[in-house]
């Protein structure tokens, strides 16, 4: 069974750093592609960061340059570390296996002076 709990949210100053985990469980995080969502209010969710098994990422126009993705295998958790953060990136984010129905609860990110 396919788990995700994702942590490290938190409301930050606009120009700030977070770093979001999310712990797999069920499944072997490195054999998977995993995707960050984030979703405001009033708009639908968008993938902003992929990684796939092999290593390779992938990243949204709005944060390429700002966002990275990684992950720790030991730990079967999967990272994005924020930086440069802006008011336009408050959301909800969530981590996804890719060709899963699972979600985790997501972990709040509220980017307010």
């Amino acid at each position: 069974q396919v788990q995700l709990v994702e942590s490290g949210g938190g409301l930050v100053q606009p120009g700030g750093s977070l770093r979001l985990s999310c712990a797999g469980s069920g499944f072997s995080l490195s054999e998977e592609t995993m995707t960050w969502y984030r979703q405001s209010p009033g708009k639908a969710r968008e993938g902003v960061a992929t990684l796939a098994p092999g290593g390779a990422t992938f990243y949204a126009e709005s944060v390429k340059g700002r966002f990275t993705v990684s992950r720790d295998d030991s730990k079967n958790t999967l990272y994005l570390q924020m930086n440069l953060l802006k008011a336009e990136d408050t959301a909800v984010y969530y981590c996804h296996k890719i060709g899963s129905t699972a979600w985790g609860q997501g972990t709040q990110v509220t980017v307010s002076s």
